[in-house]
């Protein structure tokens, strides 16, 4: 039986990474004067990196290596994301980001019938609260029974550690749920713990190359046409 939807965030619950990510740090770069822009075409292949402060060293690396290897660098990113996701917060709050087609149909769906939900995301506890609070309203966060966000573990998607910290704290199994997913990380992390798995593709991951698995149950554009007995369905197998 279904007992549980757990969601990624960026990419599955909203377009978050071209409506806002991709633009926070931008932003965050021209005002620290670096000089750095992240195009559309660079950004989806940067995505490829999960975790805004991993994304961030793995491009320093590749643009200045000798400053990238300073002893000050981890620091010197950890200032600049917290900018970024500051930067993102005021987006999200102006309205930037919506929810994807479905997806509010979707929660809504869940909560009346009694299945959980939670989420499971690489993204920072701040980014996750406030696209909820701009999208859902007040008091949605509480809707999640819980939130794994940003660096509560430390290996980020494909690894499967973010859904193996949820599944504890709900105190489920991986056959108990089924997870929602938009990219090849994503993906690999549900399925990697042993999570059923439907992948409802994002601007930035429609030539993403998903896992072979019999646990990855459905292939998606989106979630427009999808009803929670659909879910269901696929969560049977």
């Amino acid at each position: 039986m279904l007992r549980a939807l757990v969601w990624d965030v960026d990419g599955t619950l909203a377009e978050t990474e071209h409506d806002g990510h991709r633009v926070a740090f931008n932003q965050a770069f021209a005002e620290a004067g670096l000089g750095w822009h992240w195009d559309e075409p660079l950004y989806r292949d940067l995505l490829a990196t999960t975790g805004g402060k991993e994304r961030l060293r793995v491009w320093w690396q590749q643009v200045d290596p000798a400053t990238a290897a300073a002893s000050d660098t981890t620091a010197r990113i950890a200032r600049l994301h917290a900018r970024k996701t500051a930067i993102y917060v005021e987006l999200v709050a102006r309205g930037a980001v919506q929810l994807r087609p479905g997806v509010a149909r979707l929660l809504q769906a869940a909560r009346a019938e009694g299945v959980t939900l939670a989420i499971a995301t690489t993204t920072t506890p701040d980014n996750v609260d406030a696209l909820l609070l701009a999208t859902l309203g007040a008091g949605s966060p509480a809707w999640f029974a819980s939130i794994g966000a940003g660096d509560v573990v430390p290996a980020k998607k494909p690894a499967p550690d973010i859904y193996r910290w949820v599944l504890q704290r709900l105190g489920l199994t991986a056959a108990d749920c089924l997870a929602l997913e938009d990219s090849a990380p994503g993906s690999a992390a549900a399925v990697a713990a042993g999570l059923p798995t439907v992948v409802t593709r994002s601007r930035y991951t429609q030539a993403d190359v998903l896992p072979a698995s019999p646990l990855l149950r459905a292939d998606l554009v989106d979630l427009a046409g999808v009803d929670l007995p659909r879910l269901r369905a696929w969560h049977a197998g």
